[in-house]
């Protein structure tokens, strides 16, 4: 099983390879799915900002692509080209992906591979839409 912290340092690691030329905002995530199988990912800018991906739907697609369905952490690292933020928590649109997957209860790690906090999905979104919504 991997440690928070080596899951927030692969994180980190998912950082370095972000492509983000235009905001030189760079993040990485780091999936964690119940197989024990560990998916990375880092956002993806494009000059049409909307066809932008954020790091955390890069990892959780990358990982339904392969058909994982069940999770047990997001570790996130982010921060300006030269400096990791202490704390970046994920978007609106990427939440309501997590939200899609993973239960209320579900462990998002924010902050550095040095100082970070866990989170549940609950405390960072709420009033989730989900599929008893419809």
């Amino acid at each position: 099983m991997i440690d928070d912290k080596t899951l927030m340092e692969e994180a980190q690691k998912a950082r370095g390879r972000s492509y983000s030329p235009y905001s030189h905002f760079r993040v990485g995530a780091a999936l964690l799915a119940k197989s024990g199988k560990l998916y990375t990912g880092c956002n993806i800018e494009n000059a049409a900002y909307s066809a932008t991906v954020c790091a955390e739907r890069t990892a959780f697609f990358k990982a339904v692509s392969e058909g994982e369905r069940e999770f047990e952490a997001l570790a996130i690292v982010g921060g300006k080209e030269g400096e990791t933020s202490d704390f970046c928590a994920p978007c609106g649109v990427c939440r309501q992906v997590i939200a899609e997957f993973c239960p209320k209860h579900f462990k998002i790690l924010l902050g550095n591979p040095e100082k970070f906090e866990a989170y549940t999905l609950e405390a960072l979104l709420p009033f989730s839409f989900t599929e008893k919504d419809l």
